[in-house]
């Protein structure tokens, strides 16, 4: 793994795949099978998906699930960013966003944010913005590499967070094992390996989000294929906690 530092401050309609094609060639450039994973908050900023909060009217619902000692504002944004909230302790929210992600505040953060009292959410899109950057990155750089947009995620049972995929493009997110069989010659018959979130997990730890490092290239790792983030989401009829 190999951080991409030295990108500016990004901003809406900015060339995120020219930035991180200047940064790869600073760090000895991008080949064929190489993996870019991308934080999603560069790919936010670039697409415009910020908040200011003196814009937000907070709701009635927003200001009960904000508590005493919460910004009803900041509520109100994850409650627009919500398809469901799953639980709750005032002032935090888990919900599951539209795309289908489960996650703390909807995906929205101020950590990072262009400016203060600014709220940055996630990609419309991760699949298509992972897409559109490959795409670019091709374009300029000659080569296939795959793309992958994380982001941090709490897990239920273990503290702290890791990055998963959010949106993925050029690469099979899942390797199912499935109807293989183990050393011992057992059938393995659930067994998929969540390969995209492996590698943003790994990614995660050259990442500066404190110093300009929004991305990483990872090499080394065949997972070529095609796929998209949102395979990684739990179909509802087989979470067994909601």
């Amino acid at each position: 793994m190999v951080p991409l530092g030295g990108i500016p401050e990004l901003a809406e309609g900015d060339d995120l795949a020219r930035e991180l094609h200047e940064a790869a060639l600073r760090a000895g450039g991008l080949a064929d099978g190489d993996i870019v994973v991308v934080a999603q908050k560069a790919v936010s900023k670039v697409e415009g998906r910020v908040v200011r909060l003196a814009e937000v009217e907070p709701s009635e619902r927003a200001r009960e699930l904000a508590g005493p000692d919460g910004d009803p504002r900041h509520l109100e944004v994850i409650l627009r960013e919500s398809a469901e909230v799953v639980r709750s302790r005032p002032p935090l929210v888990i919900s599951q966003t539209r795309h289908g992600f489960v996650c703390a505040s909807a995906g929205v953060d101020a950590s990072n944010a262009p400016e203060e009292g600014s709220l940055v959410l996630l990609p419309l899109d991760p699949d298509a913005s992972a897409r559109r950057l490959r795409a670019r990155l091709t374009e300029l750089g000659g080569v296939e590499v795959g793309v992958i947009i994380s982001d941090s995620f709490g897990r239920a049972w273990r503290q702290g967070t890791t990055d998963v995929a959010l949106g993925v493009a050029g690469l099979a997110p899942l390797r199912d094992l499935r109807g293989t069989l183990d050393a011992a010659g057992h059938e393995l018959r659930t067994t998929q390996i969540a390969v995209a979130d492996e590698i943003a997990g790994a990614a995660e730890l050259v990442l500066g989000k404190a110093d300009h490092v929004p991305a990483a290239r990872v090499r080394g790792v065949d997972a070529r294929g095609d796929g998209r983030g949102v395979d990684l989401v739990m179909p509802r009829e087989r979470d067994l906690f909601r």
